[in-house]
């Protein structure tokens, strides 16, 4: 295979023991048909980097080819497979994250400016409450870094 390190058997079988980790650890059914074309052709194609790029989500080791990393989405640092389910679960987290900096963010915007503007609040307190708000969002994003890999 051009680029590929792997043999067409050491390859399934590494797909078969990937697929096996990632059915204990995500709901493969919600998965919609259309999508498990493009995972095998990842999988199963004989240069691996149109494949990758071609995929919804194309996941590289750091082990691979530098072209196979740079077409990826998401280049895993370390050459376990397993990571995999890490990968996404932090990706989840981080975007769960994102999802409640912006609801606190338009909260403290739709409380805060119209008490200010209306002269309700006084524009030293409304100054350190945003930059309350600011390290609330920063305080909240710093979650993320005690996240540790599960496992299993």
């Amino acid at each position: 295979a051009a680029g590929c390190a792997l043999s067409v058997s050491a390859a399934a079988a590494a797909a078969a023991a990937c697929r096996a980790h990632l059915a204990t650890s995500l709901q493969l059914h919600a998965v919609p048909p259309r999508g498990v074309p493009s995972a095998l052709r990842a999988l199963l194609s004989s240069s691996w980097d149109p494949a990758l790029a071609a995929a919804d989500l194309g996941i590289a080791l750091s082990t691979g080819t530098d072209v196979a990393m740079h077409s990826a989405g998401i280049t895993l640092m370390r050459g376990d497979p397993a990571l995999i389910t890490a990968a996404i679960e932090i990706s989840r987290l981080t975007y769960r994250k994102i999802q409640q900096n912006l609801f606190w963010a338009m909260i403290y915007n739709l409380v805060g400016v119209p008490l200010a503007a209306l002269g309700y609040l006084n524009p030293i307190i409304a100054g350190a409450a945003m930059a309350l708000s600011s390290v609330s969002v920063v305080s909240n994003s710093l979650t993320l870094s005690r996240w540790k890999i599960v496992k299993k």
